[in-house]
């Protein structure tokens, strides 16, 4: 089947690439692919997109931008013959990262002419779709500030952090899983498919994409002390070996909490209801891989 593509740009994400990729795009696919190129201008006009990808027989959904950018594009195709690329753009860029692509936007360009593919699976939190992580606690709240903040990028996110981090206060957690039910008391809960929120930051390293399963990873509330140790291993993919962190596979749990309050998908924040569930949905989105996807 020829490939047909379309590229959905959205100009406000983090690198804010914007109308500046239009003439490398040209210059890479002109004659080598059928291409068209839209600039998604309104969140909340994606419907529009989403028709003509259905009813002009795209192949391909290129989404440029960050993760949030990245999965909206991804749940309005899954189930759908279509393939998912990605031109890294924002601040993360933490599915871009797990499936192996390069962070250059020209050498991402050239893996979506190459189209070296793979099939992944996703998750589902209360009937909301993820693809790399989804959780609780203060990661959510900090989306949940992120995402109203006016400035973007990765500077704004790490100055929000360290303003709430020394304020931010655990919370209690009842999780069931595999039969089993525990009680915690967490900083924050993670739910990954894959093993990294974005920048290289490896909360559950263990965490394949395609292995049919869930890895969390409890962050248990700690001392200011041990943080620097803690992110050490995080940054040298060995989270789970920190004493601070308790992790365990699944391909469904339910988290229930006291109060109303934040869940993140793909670092997008949702307010949801006390009882979340987490479900993961086998092989449902095909995608394309850079050199350096692990399956």
């Amino acid at each position: 089947m020829e490939r047909k593509l379309l590229f959905i740009i959205n100009p406000k994400a983090g690198k804010k690439l914007g109308a500046s990729l239009l003439p490398l795009i040209d210059k890479k696919l002109t004659g080598k692919l059928k291409y068209e190129i839209i600039i998604w201008n309104n969140i909340h006009e994606f419907n529009v997109i989403a028709q003509k990808l259905f009813k002009e027989n795209f192949t391909d959904a290129i989404a440029v931008g960050g993760d949030g950018t990245v999965n909206i594009v991804a749940k309005t195709i899954l189930g759908k013959n279509i393939t998912l690329g990605i031109i890294p753009a924002g601040s993360g860029n933490g599915l871009a990262r797990s499936l192996g692509l390069s962070m250059k936007t020209e050498k991402a360009i050239d893996k979506i002419i190459e189209c070296k593919t793979h099939i992944i699976d996703s998750g589902e939190v209360n009937g909301t779709a993820f693809f790399c992580t989804s959780g609780v606690g203060f990661d959510a709240h900090i989306g949940n500030l992120f995402a109203g903040n006016n400035k973007r990028g990765l500077r704004s996110y790490i100055k929000i952090t360290w303003q709430e981090f020394f304020s931010y206060q655990p919370k209690k957690y009842k999780i069931k899983y595999n039969g089993i039910e525990i009680e915690r008391e967490a900083f924050l809960i993670t739910v990954g498919n894959a093993g990294q929120y974005g920048n290289d930051f490896y909360i559950a390293p263990g965490a394949k994409m395609d292995d049919g399963l869930f890895h969390v990873s409890i962050l248990k509330p700690f001392k200011f002390y041990e943080i620097i140790g803690l992110l050490i291993k995080i940054l040298r993919k060995k989270a789970d070996s920190s004493k601070l962190i308790e992790s365990f596979s699944c391909n469904e749990l339910i988290i229930t909490r006291a109060e109303k309050d934040m869940v993140h998908f793909d670092g997008e924040p949702k307010s949801e209801e006390t009882v979340i569930k987490f479900t993961l949905k086998e092989k449902s989105l095909k995608v394309i891989t850079g050199d350096d996807f692990i399956s």
